[in-house]
């Protein structure tokens, strides 16, 4: 068995880390922590993020085994979202990061701000 280290270039965590670092996994696994969610009700409540961007971050995540994806065959199709127990423990890792980023955005803001000054 091989061991995981993710410095090295060639490690398939590598892989895992490039999703967790995308600000749409975040927010999608954030709002999806909450319960099922439609996309098109994750489309408006993730402002900013298109509807090919929302796509893509769905299916990996799918693909991940993080989100489940659940199609009813309603005149339009109606398609829900939902966090499996592999995502919820990821949204659980990395909710922290949203949070944290809401509480700091201030102090960056005025940090970047110094910097930008000299």
């Amino acid at each position: 068995m091989h061991i995981p280290n993710t410095f090295d270039a060639n490690c398939p965590t590598r892989l895992i880390l490039d999703r967790i670092a995308d600000k749409w996994t975040v927010l999608a696994l954030a709002l999806l922590m909450g319960g099922p969610v439609r996309f098109n009700e994750l489309r408006r409540r993730i402002d900013g993020v298109s509807q090919k961007m929302l796509s893509q971050t769905l299916k990996s995540l799918e693909r991940d085994g993080l989100v489940s994806r659940k199609a009813t065959p309603t005149v339009p199709v109606t398609v829900e979202y939902s966090i499996t127990p592999l995502g919820a423990t990821l949204a659980a890792t990395i909710d922290g990061l949203r949070v944290w980023a809401e509480c700091n955005i201030n102090d960056v803001l005025a940090a970047q701000k110094r910097y930008d000054a000299v």
